[in-house]
């Protein structure tokens, strides 16, 4: 008997040779396939539009050197004639190994429609792009979630058994866990309905700024002040919010008082003015002026008009506008803005002279 017919496991060592050369075989054209694969599918990703071709060559650069390696094992394994359990544990390393990979290759492609969304969605609606957010984070846990499951039935393990005790095992950890879940619920209850978006600006309470990130747990908010306001996730659906983002125009009301030395001519004339005043300016629309009430020390005006945008500034631009224009009008028709003032009346009686 030669060396080479000598056996190993019901194997000669020529077939052991053999099997090696063809792994290695197999191993060579699977990193030569990939790299050649990989460089032409970038080079026709740079010179045409189509997003199938970036797609493609991400997964190819997302296929791992394990997997090619445990593949190309595999196949050598084929030209030999092993035992059964271990040509069943060989079986199973394959199946797993194939398993990871086709994971990472949906979680590429979940990422890679991911990100083309959000960069789509971002500059045109944000809720939808924390929805895509939030749905990416769904979508992986649920894939691996099915990896897992999928792997410990290879490995023969009772997956049936195992997710009645995870139910079980569920339930109590619910009880005990139950403000994050209930943080968590509200998380996606904020990104299904939609209350706000990140780039809104928003009051809660006396709390008041721009929504930076929404997380699982929390939300984060940015302050006119700089700093940054955490609020649990649960609070913040059961507080008062005040949206601004969802503003399209800003309804101003303002009120002025004259002098009680105004003459009628002059008082019927002043929302004729302040009409004019409003319609000049731009992104400005008027609703109404009127000559409200006897103030103990004016006669009170009541203006309301309308910003058509909802910018804050645009909106005090206007209001200052408005201001100036009503001073130097009144000068011109000399009337008189008031401020408080009282007036006493002193009624001096004769007094008789009491006679001596």
């Amino acid at each position: 008997m030669t060396f080479l017919e000598s056996t190993l496991l019901g194997n000669t060592l020529a077939s052991w040779m053999a099997a090696l050369a063809l792994a290695g075989a197999v191993l060579v054209g699977l990193r030569v396939l990939k790299r050649v694969l990989g460089r032409r599918l970038a080079a026709v990703a740079e010179r045409t539009r189509s997003p199938l071709d970036d797609l493609a060559a991400d997964l190819v650069g997302r296929t791992k050197g394990l997997f090619l390696l445990l593949l190309a094992l595999y196949a050598g394994s084929q030209a030999l004639t092993l035992p059964r359990p271990a040509s069943g544990a060989i079986r199973a390393v394959a199946v797993l190994a194939l398993l990871v990979q086709g994971a990472l290759w949906a979680n590429g492609v979940i990422s890679f429609w991911i990100t083309r969304q959000m960069r789509k969605r971002m500059q045109e609606d944000a809720a939808a792009a924390t929805s895509i957010a939030a749905l990416h984070f769904l979508s992986r846990l649920v894939l691996w979630s099915v990896v897992l499951l999928l792997a410990l039935d290879n490995l023969g393990v009772d997956v049936t058994a195992l997710v009645a005790g995870l139910g079980v095992g569920g339930i109590a950890v619910a009880l005990a866990a139950q403000n994050i879940l209930g943080d968590l619920f509200a998380c996606l209850s904020i990104v299904l309905d939609k209350p706000f978006v990140i780039g809104d600006f928003i009051i809660v309470g006396d709390q008041l700024g721009t929504v930076e990130h929404i997380g699982l747990k929390t939300t984060r908010v940015r302050s006119l002040w700089g700093e940054q306001l955490v609020f649990s996730n649960g609070d913040l659906l059961g507080s008062r919010i005040r949206n601004f983002g969802r503003m399209y125009q800003r309804r101003v009301v303002f009120a002025f008082g004259v002098t009680y030395q105004t003459a009628y001519e002059k008082l019927a004339a002043i929302p004729g003015m302040v009409r004019e005043i409003i319609e000049a300016q731009e992104h400005a629309r008027f609703d109404r002026a009127h000559f409200k009430e006897f103030g103990d020390s004016a006669l009170n005006f009541e203006v309301v008009y309308y910003v058509t945008q909802p910018d804050y500034n645009l909106y005090m631009d206007i209001q200052q506008a408005i201001n100036l224009a009503l001073v130097r009008r009144f000068e011109e028709e000399a009337i008189e803005f008031a401020y408080p003032t009282r007036t006493l009346y002193v009624v001096q009686e004769a007094l008789k002279a009491a006679s001596p």
